[in-house]
């Protein structure tokens, strides 16, 4: 199955992060060899007659034969080598509910899901093993830096593949890399996972200290204070010689809390100005991964008695409605 030319890659999800992976592939392998699940099928349809995506990344041309795109997440399945997951991290349990292990099995699975389960607690490696026993060599996790709005646009970008087998990597890699994506491989699984779902949280803090009125002076303490945050959880959980300056981590953690294209900055700059939660989601129609995060991650920090103030104060502000001008200042007070 390791053979590039035959391989076919099934892509599950329809965002706008899983429509930039359908322009990634389709620009680098034949569109004959791409399966995509979409849940709607008047979506199908609409893509069916106008080759774009109704909802997401509007713009870019999709190629795939109609007969390639399907509502039934088995039938991708089954016609795929391997799987890309695209889902935000709440709907993946609900998009593969109907799947057993066997429908896993002898698969690569990529997660390009920057989240986690909130059910299970889990990073979706973690969820992939336990649930549907797929061994830890055949998954592969995708990090950034990359904003699905410049993959549109072929602004060059970088991907960063983990997996504990650097060949599986550099297969998978193979597919998104052209002229506008650059890869990296990386053999830090667990770090690349768990920098991805942090990062959303920062960039969920930054946010709100906009919408706060809080400057870029302030902005620069507290995403230096967050980059060795993330390095004192990951190192905590899984110890290892990464470096957490690389694209991966820092520069990850950058273009999400600073790009205008961040809907986790987006969402806690709403926070900043006053919208509730609710209103804020209703608001955007979109998921902000940092939003679930913050709650999961928050188990993860009481299990193991870790010190995350950035990340205590967005669960603060979240889920137990603490003023987020009072969280803000008393986090001031310990950030150097």
């Amino acid at each position: 199955m390791y053979i590039k030319a035959s391989n076919r890659i099934g892509v599950i999800g329809s965002g706008s992060w899983a429509t930039a992976m359908i322009k990634m592939l389709t620009d680098n392998i034949s569109e004959k060899l791409i399966f995509w699940w979409v849940r709607k099928e008047e979506d199908i349809a609409y893509i069916e007659s106008y080759k774009h995506n109704p909802s997401y990344l509007t713009a870019v041309e999709i190629k795939i034969p109609y007969e390639h795109i399907s509502a039934d997440v088995k039938y991708v399945f089954d016609n795929s080598d391997i799987i890309v997951l695209n889902t935000p991290a709440a709907y993946l349990k609900g998009a593969l509910q109907y799947l057993t292990a066997e429908d896993f099995k002898d698969k690569i699975i990529i997660s390009a899901i920057k989240g986690i389960i909130p059910d299970e607690n889990q990073i979706i490696g973690e969820y992939l093993i336990t649930s549907y026993g797929v061994p830890l060599e055949n998954i592969i996790v995708i990090g950034g830096p990359c904003h699905a709005e410049e993959v549109s646009q072929e602004k060059l970008s970088y991907l960063t593949f983990g997996c504990n087998d650097s060949q599986k990597a550099e297969l998978v890699a193979s597919y998104f890399k052209s002229r506008y994506i650059n890869t990296i491989i990386s053999n830090d699984i667990l770090g690349i996972e768990y920098g991805a779902v942090l990062k959303n949280i920062y960039a969920l803090a930054g946010g709100i200290c906009h919408g706060l009125g809080f400057g870029d002076n302030f902005q620069a303490v507290l995403v230096s204070n967050a980059i060795r945050e993330m390095e004192y959880f990951v190192e905590s959980i899984n110890p290892s010689t990464r470096d957490i300056n690389a694209s991966a981590y820092l520069g990850d953690l950058l273009v999400t809390a600073y790009s205008q294209f961040s809907r986790n900055r987006t969402f806690g700059n709403m926070i900043g100005k006053g919208y509730s939660v609710k209103s804020a989601q209703l608001e955007m129609n979109m998921v902000a991964e940092g939003y679930y995060a913050s709650n999961c991650i928050q188990g993860i920090i009481a299990k193991y008695q870790l010190d995350m103030p950035i990340c205590n104060m967005v669960y603060q502000i979240l889920y137990n409605n603490s003023s987020a001008l009072k969280e803000v200042n008393i986090l001031a007070q310990k950030l150097s």
